[in-house]
């Protein structure tokens, strides 16, 4: 069967959020032009990962060909919620990352989870055969926009704790640091309780 590829050159929206309370979210990306919406699936490490290479593309970009790449210091311009129904396309396995000159746009591709291993030559290509995917064609305002929000909707999640950064629940959660002692809102942390003996 041959694959689906959905394309956006000028989307009016792509973004990344979350469906659920901190520390049971899932994570999707969206796709919006007109009336057509497409919603991807994948994990809080995948948003992490394509953020960060985002702002280091256009960095480079900004190097080698002169283009016009916003600040970091952007702001946000679209914070509105994920459009609702989410119907999930397919759960993202591969990304690819580049920069399409002639059209002076950041370029991302998702691909749909594979069973087999994918020939990376399938990413940026036409090929009929291969996973789904769905193309995103950016402009450098928009990637960086992007790359932003995605920064805010990994930091709404869990607080971390202030001994092991790993993730707080309501719940508190056994830190390595106090020697497997659960630490949660009745206990103080290890610096105060060291202070009140």
């Amino acid at each position: 069967m041959p694959r689906a590829i959905h394309v956006f050159r000028t989307p009016d929206r792509f973004v990344a959020g979350t469906v659920g309370e901190p520390g049971d979210r899932s994570f999707f990306l969206q796709a919006v032009h007109d009336a057509r919406v497409v919603s991807v699936a994948l994990e809080k490490q995948q948003v992490q990962v394509l953020a960060d290479r985002m702002g280091l593309l256009l960095e480079e970009v900004h190097r080698r060909f002169g283009a016009d790449v916003p600040p970091e210091e952007t702001e946000v311009g679209d914070t509105s919620p994920l459009l609702t129904p989410i119907d999930t396309e397919f759960r993202v396995g591969t990304m690819g990352l580049g920069w399409d000159a002639d059209a002076g746009a950041v370029v991302v591709e998702l691909l749909a989870v594979s069973e087999s291993e994918i020939d990376e030559s399938v990413v940026l290509d036409d090929t009929e055969e291969g996973p789904d995917a769905v193309r995103v064609f950016l402009t450098p305002i928009q990637a960086r926009e992007f790359a932003l929000r995605s920064e805010r909707v990994i930091a709404a999640g869990r607080a971390p704790c202030p001994l092991c950064g790993q993730p707080l629940t309501q719940d508190g959660h056994i830190c390595i640091r106090t020697n497997g002692y659960r630490r949660d809102a009745t206990f103080g942390s290890a610096a105060e309780l060291g202070d009140e003996l």
